[in-house]
């Protein structure tokens, strides 16, 4: 039996602590639990209290490597309402090529469906939520029309 239940923290490294506090509290709504001044890091809840964590620790801008994580939701709210909510707060959206259509993707291998932007210093963020339906890895990541066409 495995014993590891989930992902439930991470740390990203940032250059400006009090920037990086702003956007992940006002503009991705996470809620600031825990701030040490003498360590220069910030951690925040996400969803309910004391699920998952994310830490932030201020380190020079030559010490930061750019990092990659998602961010679960619910797959229509990912396909309806997440580029309105990051273009409403200054946050612009491109979906897995960074291509011109700029829309939500799908894995076909999961299903999911995701959204991507960046925060202050550039780490690759995600929306993601999970798709009903079986998987169909042949068809790669492909346009959500296209999922529902199969």
């Amino acid at each position: 039996m495995n014993p590891i239940k989930g992902l439930y923290e991470t740390h990203l490294y940032v250059s400006d602590l009090e920037r990086s506090i702003q956007f992940y509290k006002e503009v991705l709504s996470l809620k600031l639990c825990h701030f040490t001044e003498e360590r220069r890091a910030a951690f925040f809840w996400i969803g309910k209290d004391k699920q998952s964590m994310l830490g932030l620790w201020e380190k020079p801008q030559d010490q930061i490597d750019i990092r990659h994580f998602a961010f679960e939701c619910d797959p229509m709210w990912v396909l309806h309402e997440s580029q309105t909510f990051l273009r409403n707060r200054g946050v612009e959206s491109y979906n897995f090529f960074k291509d011109e259509s700029q829309g939500p993707m799908v894995f076909a291998w999961m299903p999911a469906i995701a959204i991507y932007f960046g925060d202050p210093d550039g780490h690759a963020l995600e929306f993601i939520g999970l798709l009903e339906g079986e998987s169909k890895p042949e068809y790669g990541v492909i346009s959500y029309q296209d999922w529902l066409s199969l």
